[in-house]
């Protein structure tokens, strides 16, 4: 199921693009502001986002271009501005398409359907909390700023990024990482582990609220859990 990011300050306007979406099985997230959206975001990926341009606190075109600051998803803007001068700004600040209000229902699923078919290489991308790791190309960053791994860091850094919460032992990271067919001790483990914890602090990420160590088990990664 795809994961829909809906940003609007009305709340008729969200409901009534849920009402649209839910029964083509699209998992609706609603937002009433860019602010909580961008909160979302930094812990929750998704697949798409419809962003109203006309709200307080921080509009659709000041969002779209923070968003894709730190992340590649496709934005989809929702606006009754239809003037000429409006789209050409929104679609230069990074928005995918522009679709005016009142819309129709289906020709805003096709559109949906149209651009998640364009983004599938969005699929290789990870996000949390401003870090983005990047699967095809090997790359992590911290707001923008590459952080340096070794090979073994990344795949420790993208299997915890896949599973939120999951406590795995040492002798489960030893064997995913390093093979079964290797002999290695549980202190390389935690030597890596340690690696990794100083290279994200150094880059400014919180790597001891979220890089936990379960005693006498192993390690997890504490990821919020979704609204």
């Amino acid at each position: 199921m795809k994961n829909i990011l809906i940003v609007d300050d009305e709340p008729q306007m969200l409901d009534l693009i849920a009402l649209y979406l839910s029964p083509l099985e699209y998992h609706c997230i609603k937002r009433s502001s860019a602010i909580d959206a961008i909160m979302y975001l930094e812990s929750n990926p998704v697949d798409l986002i419809l962003l109203d341009v006309m709200m307080p606190e921080m509009d659709g075109w000041d969002a779209c271009k923070e968003i894709k600051k730190y992340w590649d998803t496709p934005i989809i803007m929702l606006t009754a501005r239809t003037e000429k001068r409006d789209i050409i700004k929104g679609l230069r600040l990074g928005a995918d398409d522009y679709i005016s209000k009142p819309f129709d229902g289906e020709e805003l699923a096709a559109r949906i359907e149209a651009m998640l078919r364009r983004n599938k290489k969005s699929t290789h991308k990870l996000f949390f909390e401003g870090l983005t790791l990047n699967q095809e190309s090997f790359e992590l960053q911290y707001q923008g700023k590459d952080i340096t791994l070794t090979p073994k860091e990344f795949a420790l850094m993208n299997l915890f990024l896949q599973n939120h919460h999951k406590v795995f032992t040492r002798d489960h990271l030893i064997h995913s990482i390093w093979g079964h067919s290797v002999t290695t001790e549980d202190r390389t483990i935690d030597s890596h582990i340690r690696n990794l914890r100083d290279k994200l602090r150094k880059a400014g990420f919180p790597a001891e609220e979220y890089l936990l160590t379960v005693w006498g088990v192993g390690y997890k990664w504490a990821g919020k859990e979704n609204n």
